[in-house]
């Protein structure tokens, strides 16, 4: 097997660098193991020449570089790879606590392992659904300690048969009967303390610093040894300040000759002999909040005696007397301690020799071999969940259907079209727009679902349109909170969409007092079809004409008027056609999917076969250009889709999304291709994560949707238009459902019978 690994990559002086190397050199060492697996490295840098990469790094991601992300998705699809390790730590990935990486996730088309090197216990809202996500995307998480499985469980909702526990690896190195670094100073004729990594301020060395004076007094060979560098953030923000400061608490306490620092990144030959030299190694991290720690690790891998304030990670790695633990901050425990390790050598022997033990289990070879087996099994997985063809729609990952957000954001006047966050955002007010979508979401819930609820919210809606239409039959859009109009004419769309409520009430009327009254609003509306002139006002009249044509087939002076409003669509695609480019403009801008199912509508009702060539046709050019990836990509709204131009791909909206659902539901109900059913529910899924970002919009807390995706993750306010959108494309997603269950049902029937007979 071939296997690309994502992570960043010595010679970048990083421990998952560390890491994800020793992990690549022991899972090669199987013989089942392409030796042309390679590494797509994350680096912090613009510039692609600042680090010299091993040979086995073949592709290079600049990390606030969202373009790259896309690249290196495509690079390993195109690499034959059979499956990929991902290195997962906050702080590595670009955009908004790592955000980018999801971009990745969303493009790979291979079995995905992703190891966990951080599970955070207050995530923030972003850090807890990029870990859901990724948990969502991954055939398994790996994860180095039992808290971290307690946590994914708990606080992400994780399946638990998704997590493995494998613990961090460390060198297979045995001690070197003549170490080096006994010789030479601090480290001969000295009782040595050492700490190494990266130093910041919340590894607590001043801990240890203040146990010297107590401890020198009882052992005055004894010296603090701090191996490694200071952290390259802390360097580029305060520079050695903390460094600075610990020598001069040192100083203070009259111990600064028994602090020594060695400033550098050391490979993992000389580490091994720091920690075999060191008479005791010390962790002295200030809070619980470690899930994973490699230095602590290493440390027992080397076998070294290990004192460690109590931290998740040393809880369970220096359980069963594999070392010792003193509380947070407490100098004096740790002084305690100290002493009666020097002055009882054999505890001391003991303690080491606990370590050793337990490090053999968790040397390279033997953890290789663990990954080894969770890479075999997604592979196969692949393999068979490809065999079986499973049916696309997995209805057990939808939501249940809920309106709460829809009633907090309505009142006795409408639906109230824009929040901040989940809650309603009164200053902006009503308009036509949203409550006529709210009149057709009603109804569907209604229809499918006898909902009460919904009915309930019928009338307020109704009554709102009824409000806004002028004596001449026409519409305004904008109402203030306080029930003051805000505009004379509303835009042709809101128009449009408005016909459309009132087409489909008609059609799908709960009583007759509501279809009368619908289709009084209706009628009054007619002498203002003709003067439509923008295509998806148009379009969105000629959806509600066709509903009510459904309900009313004998009102020839109607269908004279759709046969009418096709002519501009049919004339405009005519018009712009050209051997790459079907559609009805020169671009694609917004609820472009609304354009084919006019079309379709206007088939369903006269039968006319250019409408449906057409609707068919562009469907299949819109459908190219959005659903190239397995995932919907609807045009972004920040700058659109000009021809012979790149693809805008954000701001992308709730209802692009929600037209690509309708027209593929209307273009199955006429065709019975499953290649429709297929791109409906793939185009549902960009509510629930699959999507650009991979990240949902809709929200399981509020069961709001939020208004859209851009480029650095969604856009959290829940306003109505995305959550109307969201839930009719839920109720579509089902009566989709219905009607295929309904079709195979009698397909398979008419088979039976004809084989009988």
């Amino acid at each position: 097997m071939k296997i690309a690994y994502i992570s960043t990559s010595l010679p970048n002086e990083c421990g998952i660098a560390t890491f994800n190397d020793n992990l690549f050199m022991a899972i090669n060492q199987h013989k089942n193991v392409a030796k042309d697996s390679f590494i797509i490295a994350l680096s912090n840098a613009e510039d692609l020449d600042t680090y010299t990469y091993p040979s086995n790094v073949k592709y290079i991601i600049r990390q606030n570089n969202q373009k790259d992300y896309l690249k290196a998705a495509d690079y390993i699809n195109a690499s034959q790879v059979d499956a990929c390790v991902i290195q997962h730590e906050f702080g590595i990935y670009g955009g908004e606590s790592g955000l980018h990486l999801l971009t990745l996730l969303a493009r790979i088309d291979k079995p995905i392992i992703t190891i966990l090197h951080t599970v955070l216990k207050q995530p923030t809202y972003i850090q807890q659904t990029i870990i859901q996500q990724i948990a969502k995307r991954s055939f398994n998480i790996v994860v180095m300690s039992q808290k971290a499985i307690g946590f994914l469980t708990s606080i992400y909702e994780v399946p638990k048969e998704k997590i493995r526990y494998i613990e961090h690896g460390v060198p297979d190195l045995e001690p070197a009967k003549d170490n080096p670094i006994k010789k030479v100073y601090p480290f001969k004729d000295r009782k040595v303390l050492l700490t190494f990594g990266l130093i910041s301020r919340g590894k607590g060395l001043e801990t240890v610093v203040e146990a010297l004076p107590e401890i020198a007094k009882h052992h005055a060979n004894v010296c603090y040894v701090v191996l490694g560098n200071t952290h390259p953030g802390v360097v580029k923000s305060t520079g050695e300040e903390y460094r600075d400061s610990l020598k001069k608490l040192a100083k203070e306490l009259n111990v600064g000759d028994h602090l020594i620092f060695v400033n550098k990144f050391v490979d993992e030959q000389e580490l091994h002999h720091y920690l075999s030299a060191a008479s005791i190694y010390i962790t002295p991290y200030l809070n619980e909040a470690q899930i994973t720690s490699g230095t602590l690790s290493y440390a027992i891998g080397a076998g070294a005696a290990v004192i460690s304030t109590p931290y998740w990670h040393a809880q369970e790695l220096l359980a069963q007397k594999r070392g010792l633990l003193f509380d947070f901050k407490d100098h004096q425990q740790l002084a305690q301690l100290t002493i009666e390790l020097f002055n009882e050598p054999q505890k001391l022997k003991e303690l080491k020799c606990k370590a050793y033990q337990y490090g053999l289990s968790l040397r390279w070879p033997s953890i290789g071999k663990k990954y080894i087996d969770v890479l075999e099994n997604a592979i196969l997985a692949k393999e068979k969940a490809n065999l079986e063809n499973r049916n696309i729609i997995d209805v057990d990952s939808i939501p249940t259907f809920n309106l709460s957000h829809i009633r907090r954001l309505t009142d006795d006047t409408g639906i109230v079209q824009h929040a901040k966050y989940g809650i309603p955002n009164l200053k902006e007010g009503y308009c036509l727009d949203d409550n006529a979508r709210a009149l057709i979401m009603a109804l569907m819930a209604f229809e499918q679902h006898k909902s009460k609820e919904a009915l309930d919210l019928l009338p307020i809606y109704l009554s709102y349109i009824q409000y806004m239409q002028k004596e001449d039959g026409n519409f305004r859009n904008f109402l203030s909170f306080n029930r003051n109009y805000l505009d004379e004419v509303g835009s042709e769309d809101s128009f449009g969409r408005t016909i459309w409520a009132l087409g489909y009430l008609v059609n799908f009327a709960p009583n007759n007092s509501y279809k009368e009254f619908a289709t009084e609003l209706f009628l009054k509306s007619v002498p203002h079809f003709m003067q439509l002139s923008h295509l998806r006002g148009i379009a969105n009249t000629i959806i509600g004409i066709s509903h009510y044509l459904k309900a009313k087939p004998h009102d020839n002076s109607i269908a004279y008027q759709l046969n009418q409003l096709a002519l501009p669509l049919v004339n405009a695609y005519q018009k712009n056609k050209e051997n790459h480019w079907h559609w009805f403009e020169q671009q694609l801008t917004y609820d472009n999917a609304i354009l084919p199912l006019a079309l379709l509508c206007h088939y369903e009702i006269s039968g006319d076969q250019l409408s449906l060539n057409i609707a068919l046709e562009a469907l299949t050019f819109l459908t190219h250009k959005t659903l190239t990836f397995g995932f919907l990509n609807p045009i972004g709204n920040d700058g659109w889709l000009e021809k012979n131009h790149t693809m805008a791909l954000y701001d992308q909206q709730a209802i692009e999304t929600m037209a690509m659902v309708l027209v593929y539901f209307k273009a199955y109900e006429i065709t019975k291709n499953e290649k429709y059913m297929h791109h409906l529910y793939q185009s549902f899924l960009w509510f629930l994560g699959e999507n650009s970002l991979n990240l949902p919009l809709y929200d399981h807390e509020t069961k709001g949707c939020a208004d859209g995706l851009q480029p650095h993750g969604v856009n959290r306010n829940q306003g109505a238009e995305s959550t109307l959108a969201y839930l009719i494309s839920h109720l579509v997603v089902f009566k989709a459902l219905e009607i295929e269950y309904r079709y195979l049902t009698d397909h398979n029937k008419l088979h039976v019978d004809i084989l009988e007979n």
